[in-house]
């Protein structure tokens, strides 16, 4: 049973860390790299995707003395503090986006850059200071001392959510055409929704490597071992039909029986978790 626990749990923590590989690298690629090469081809994305995801791993590998230091090496502590220290801003914008129609871009951007900052210090204090064994003065600052992490999350949550508020308020608000469908109020609605446009980036049809003329494996060996490596060499899925939005495949209606038989089984769901966890802990 011990054995079969670790390799749940050791499941669960790469299908983690895979999920936060994967999603870094798409941002890196797509936001970053990609502004800064337009013309890049889709097999260069794909190259620099993987490679960007080598070097999160060899950070992940560097930062492992970090996690043995904080909270007296506990791994659950670890991950439990780290989230309270970043993860707030990011709920807060997606509630408030959701909840609150009148946020908009610049609220959730000043948000979530005062929340990281606000985060980032006080998980850097937190890395600075070794909280004293039990029966020892704390001579830690009353941030760490008199605030729990877990607390600090809640402070913090509040706080990005009063950045985005009012930042939202004094700005132009996004009009309503552009809602529809995207937030809880309007998640029913059948009025046609209008895009916001921004600026799109396309590679380079000429010079991409996945046009049907560039199908052929290159010359060189190492090349072909590179490109078998990064999953470059087999054939493209083929053309993917364009998604319609008022499909019947895409609507959000749903019928009541089955919207109840959910609702039920959530909440039953959560009254177990409450129950063991209050009971085992």
């Amino acid at each position: 049973l011990r054995g079969l626990m670790l390799a749940v749990m050791l499941a669960a923590l790469m299908s983690s860390l895979t999920s936060i590989f994967n999603s870094s690298s798409t941002l890196f690629t797509l936001d970053l790299y990609h502004r800064a090469r337009p013309k890049a081809s889709e097999r260069e994305l794909m190259i620099v995707g993987r490679v960007f995801i080598l070097f999160l791993v060899c950070v992940s590998l560097l930062w492992i003395p970090v996690i043995q230091t904080a909270n007296s090496g506990q791994l659950f502590d670890y991950i439990q503090s780290v989230t309270s220290f970043l993860a707030p801003p990011i709920t807060a914008v997606f509630l408030m986006a959701i909840f609150w129609p009148r946020a908009n871009e610049q609220g959730a951007f000043w948000g979530l850059m005062t929340g990281l900052v606000v985060g980032l210090i006080r998980m850097v204090l937190e890395f600075s200071y070794i909280a004293p064994s039990c029966g020892q003065p704390d001579h830690r600052p009353a941030i760490l001392a008199n605030v729990h992490y877990l607390y600090f999350a809640l402070i913090l949550l509040a706080l990005t959510c009063l950045i985005v508020v009012g930042v939202s308020l004094t700005t132009t608000p996004i009009p309503k055409e552009h809602l529809y469908r995207l937030t809880w109020w309007s998640r029913y609605s059948q009025e046609p929704r209008i895009d916001l446009t921004g600026p799109r980036m396309i590679s380079d049809p000429v010079n991409s490597d996945y046009s049907p003329d560039s199908e052929r494996l290159p010359d060189s060996w190492w090349r072909r071992a590179a490109l078998w490596l990064c999953g470059l060499t087999g054939p493209s899925s083929g053309s993917v039909s364009p998604v319609i939005e008022n499909s019947e495949l895409n609507s959000l209606q749903e019928e009541p029986f089955w919207s109840r038989v959910c609702n039920v089984n959530a909440l039953l769901l959560l009254a177990v978790n409450v129950f063991l966890w209050g009971y085992f802990a």
